[in-house]
């Protein structure tokens, strides 16, 4: 059996905002090809890795090693050996761009390819997330779920000239909140389906609060809490665990070792 690569290592990780601890000294390693879903209580630090994760935000301690090599510095400064897309909680999509322009945006900023293989790129990404047809449409035409897609479609946006700016791993800030059942169940069969059918990006990582999410998408979930990393296992072992943050968390309940905040 082979042994699963480590893309991105994160060592000794701390971030704390004022007088605030948001992550405690984290280890982290994600694997190629795997599907992993970080879950815990709002404001345990979990979107915040996946900004430290993204190049987005430096932590205070500690090392990010992307395919064995040493972060230095932020994404912007485009010394990772590997790109990281990155679909965001609320899509953040230009307003004043149309559909094709948000999806291409990257490439009109960042490559020499011309308006119409740019275009070409663009249709293809908005055919895989299910978007045919919607390119000259804005953000304010479309609703909450196909503006999801479309964040996805710019999130897997790759560059033919410069591998930099291909995704390897791709990023989900809680992509189905504030989706009605039917939207999340849309959006996570497409989360699996550009991982597995379409192999676009075989590698991603997930924050959700949503249980069918979690359920659905993930492979190894990592319960987070207190700024550490407090269980880790499958979907499966959720429902055999004796954790109690894992059991008062999948039960809702207000009793438990989790703190309920009024």
């Amino acid at each position: 059996m082979l042994e699963k690569k480590p893309l991105i290592e994160l060592k000794g990780i701390s971030k704390s905002f004022g007088n605030n601890v948001i992550v405690d000294d984290i280890d982290l390693t994600i694997y190629q090809g795997e599907a992993l879903v970080i879950i815990g209580p709002s404001g345990t630090g979990k979107s915040t890795i996946l900004r430290i994760i993204a190049g987005l935000l430096a932590p205070d301690y500690g090392q990010v090693y992307i395919k064995e090599k040493l972060r230095q510095g932020l994404i912007e400064d485009g010394n990772d050996p590997m790109g990281i897309g990155m679909v965001f909680q609320q899509a953040a999509l230009f307003d004043s761009l149309t559909v094709a322009e948000n999806v291409g945006f990257i490439l009109y900023q960042h490559s020499r390819l011309s308006r119409r293989r740019i275009r070409e790129l663009v249709e293809e990404k908005l055919d895989m997330v299910g978007l045919r047809g919607v390119g000259d449409r804005y953000p304010s035409q479309l609703s909450g779920g196909m503006r999801k897609r479309v964040s996805f479609a710019r999130a897997i946006m790759a560059n033919p000239d410069n591998d930099q700016y291909n995704p390897e791993v791709i990023l989900y800030d809680e992509p189905t909140a504030g989706l009605d059942p039917i939207a999340s169940t849309v959006v996570e069969d497409l989360v699996r389906n550009l991982q597995q059918s379409q192999g676009v990006c075989a590698t991603y990582v997930m924050v959700s609060h949503q249980d069918s999410t979690i359920r659905r998408t993930a492979d190894r979930v990592i319960f987070l809490y207190g700024g550490k990393v407090q269980w880790e296992g499958t979907v499966t072992e959720i429902e055999t665990t004796d954790n109690p943050l894992v059991r008062q968390f999948f039960s809702a309940s207000v009793e438990g070792p989790i703190r309920v905040i009024d």
